[in-house]
């Protein structure tokens, strides 16, 4: 079949890399003008695992991994350390990998396969499905038509939008915001990953360092904002105005940092449940159909297992599409379920409402450390 896949993250390279190898013709496209590099460092957790050793991608994965052990901790307003964060809290097993984020998308851009056609700077405008073939037009003002149509453009996806209806209409938002940026100043020596967290009511600031690198994250609790999420001058003044009069720690120089970071990451954490995610020969893969939220810290594994999983089905029925996507949501709706359901506890985890909560938290988690 001739496939448009729409989105370069994750979930899109994965998905040109195994469907251009079972034999289809593979065109992606990604409205920025190049991969996503930023942000905080990623998972490849249980299933995923062996997804990404067929794909032939695992020993390249573990060869970027950051650490065996990651060291985080809970710092007061003063900065001292009041808790560790248990590890067991967010991992599925001791195999879980972390890396890189731009390590993990160097490695599936090198193994996509020649003949994927990637396309940056070009998106969906329009799509028109008539049972056979899906005619689309292209913001450059190209037009051509496919077999199929994946959706693997995020959680604001446009093919959603344009074939299921308003994004609205499928986000369940968790009450947080997230920030991350480049705060260059802030490394340190070392291989290990090592955070710190600042936890104040209803607010989250803290730095990751690893490797040569270190990031300022930011979380923190919020009715729905009406922005636009391609608006990074408005991201910054969300962000600046949320962490405002906060004098605390390193906060004042993690927020002016990050502020200066011109690829700054910002995003509301919101689930997108679908009741499905296939209509017609359009079909969503990762966040597009079911974002999860970084709460979940599975994100990575889903979009890899979905389209592996997408594409045995394609390939177990042939020209039977609605057999394909039927049998690819069954078995991958378990998986997408669970890390959601995971996610929503993280709020209480990670971004506790009050300073009562906060020492909850923080007692909890030094009860739980081994003797």
């Amino acid at each position: 079949m001739r496939i448009l896949v729409s989105g370069a993250g994750t979930a899109g390279l994965s998905a040109g890399i195994d469907l251009a190898r079972a034999g289809h013709e593979v065109e992606i496209v990604e409205r920025t003008n190049r991969l996503r590099a930023n942000g905080s460092p990623i998972d490849v957790r249980g299933e995923a695992i062996e997804t990404a050793r067929g794909m032939g991608i695992l020993d390249a994965v573990r060869a970027h991994r950051i650490t065996m052990t990651e060291q985080t901790k809970f710092v007061d307003r003063s900065g001292a350390a009041v808790a560790p964060l248990v590890l067991q809290e967010i991992n599925e097993t001791p195999d879980d990998i972390e890396l890189p984020r731009e390590d993990l998308m160097a490695i599936l851009r090198q193994t996509l396969p020649e003949q994927v056609e990637l396309r940056f700077e070009e998106r969906v405008v329009t799509l028109v499905d008539d049972g056979d073939r899906v005619a689309v037009t292209f913001a450059s003002g190209r037009e051509a038509a496919y077999d199929l149509v994946v959706g693997a453009d995020g959680a604001h996806s446009a093919v959603r939008r344009l074939v299921f209806g308003e994004e609205k209409e499928f986000t369940e938002h968790l009450g947080v915001y997230v920030a991350i940026g480049d705060v260059p100043g802030q490394t340190a020596p070392g291989t290990a990953r090592v955070t710190e967290i600042l936890n104040l009511p209803g607010r989250f600031a803290g730095v990751a360092r690893y490797r040569d690198k270190a990031l300022g994250i930011f979380e923190f609790r919020s009715e729905p904002i009406d922005y636009d999420h391609h608006d990074l001058g408005a991201q910054k003044r969300i962000l600046a105005e949320a962490f405002a009069g906060i004098e605390d720690w390193k906060v004042p120089e993690l927020v002016k940092t990050v502020l200066a970071d011109p690829n700054l990451y910002f995003d509301v954490l919101a689930q997108i449940i679908m009741p499905a995610w296939h209509k017609g020969r359009v079909v969503l893969i990762g966040d597009a159909a079911h974002c999860a939220t970084p709460m979940a810290g599975r994100g990575v594994s889903l979009a890899l297992l979905g389209a592996w999983t997408l594409t045995e089905e394609l390939d177990r029925h042939g020209d039977d599409l609605e057999s394909a996507f039927a049998a690819y949501e069954q078995r991958h709706r378990p998986h997408a379920a669970a890390a959601q359901e995971f996610a929503r506890g993280g709020a209480d985890l990670m971004v506790p409402a009050t300073w009562e909560a906060i020492e909850a938290r923080n007692t909890r988690l030094r009860a739980a450390q081994p003797l």
